[in-house]
């Protein structure tokens, strides 16, 4: 019997057990692949305050070994299913277990989606990003290419106009389909242009890194484009499906919990980017970690 079951092991679930640990309640961190989650594609970390620069992969394993240093378990399965059973909370993962905690935590996180190309995995860092935010200041004066024409490809390429030399929006469909105020935003960009109906067919690299881009305008012929950069933004995938019966969903799939990570459900909390919110950085991850931990430490004190 553990006092609190995360599960999910980046920057939340691993923020959420320490701060369990810390009010003196014992913590078990399921993570189904990777500690650390979408951070570990990041190789430099620049915006985390107090720290000059740092990997992704870095910043994980310290907080791993942070968390084991302050006496928390850590399981590598999937959480396949959550029930409750009296004032118990049983967690069924996929080899079988059934793991039982007073109180849960999901921060389950999201997952990126790529453009499925050859190539695309391995040149991340190297050409290839998911989050101007966080990379964009590496090509200060280059050229880069956006991949996808919504609201999140939108936001990417005016980021980094104010830095980059050049941005390229490359969106598959006939139009974009961000919003209106974001798309005058662009068409008052010098250094931003638009192209529409264009698909990106292949990733041109030399030395292991990224040196630009085949793409095909509908059944044209398959032209290059040179650049230094390309960010993916086509959309977050959350999965919290499974979790459905136990906190309200948005329409897009998000917990839909406010900042204080509690749910409809006592004794379930969210935390991180699976839950709706209008930023997803590192910083807010660890925020939201912190919080449900604390509000679930509060709560089992009440119940004690």
């Amino acid at each position: 019997m553990h006092d609190i079951i995360v599960v999910g092991g980046g920057p939340a679930g691993l923020t959420a057990a320490l701060y369990a640990l810390r009010n003196g309640k014992s913590a078990l961190v399921i993570e189904k692949s990777g500690f650390g989650g979408q951070i570990t594609h990041s190789p430099k970390v620049e915006n985390y305050p107090g720290t000059l620069e740092m990997s992704g992969n870095e910043f994980a394993d310290r907080l791993v070994d942070q968390i084991l240093r302050q006496g928390a378990e850590i399981e590598v399965c999937e959480a396949v299913r959550v029930e409750r059973e009296g004032d118990t909370w049983k967690v069924t993962t996929d080899d079988g277990q059934c793991l039982e905690g007073r109180a849960v935590i999901l921060a389950t996180g999201v997952n990126h989606r790529t453009l499925g190309l050859e190539g695309e995995e391995e040149l991340v860092g190297d050409g290839v990003s998911y989050c101007a935010v966080c990379d964009g200041e590496f090509f200060r004066g280059k050229r880069v290419c956006v991949a996808g024409g919504g609201s999140s490809g939108l936001q990417e390429a005016l980021l980094l106009s104010g830095f980059c030399r050049e941005v390229t929006v490359l969106q598959d469909l006939p139009a974009l389909t961000g919003e209106e105020r974001l798309q005058k935003a662009i068409q008052g960009k010098r250094n931003v242009k638009v192209r529409c109906g264009i698909r990106i067919r292949e990733l041109l690299q030399e030395n292991e890194r990224l040196t630009g881009l085949r793409v095909q305008e509908g059944d044209g012929d398959i032209e290059e484009i040179e650049c230094d950069g390309l960010f993916v933004a086509i959309g977050l995938t959350p999965e919290n499906e499974a979790f459905a019966s136990l906190a309200d969903l948005t329409p897009d799939g998000y917990f839909d919990s406010d900042e204080n990570c509690r749910t409809k459900t006592s004794g379930i909390y969210v935390a991180g980017d699976c839950r709706k919110k209008d930023v997803r950085q590192l910083a807010t991850a660890i925020a939201d970690g912190a919080c449900a931990a604390l509000r679930a430490c509060q709560d089992l004190d009440a119940r004690d």
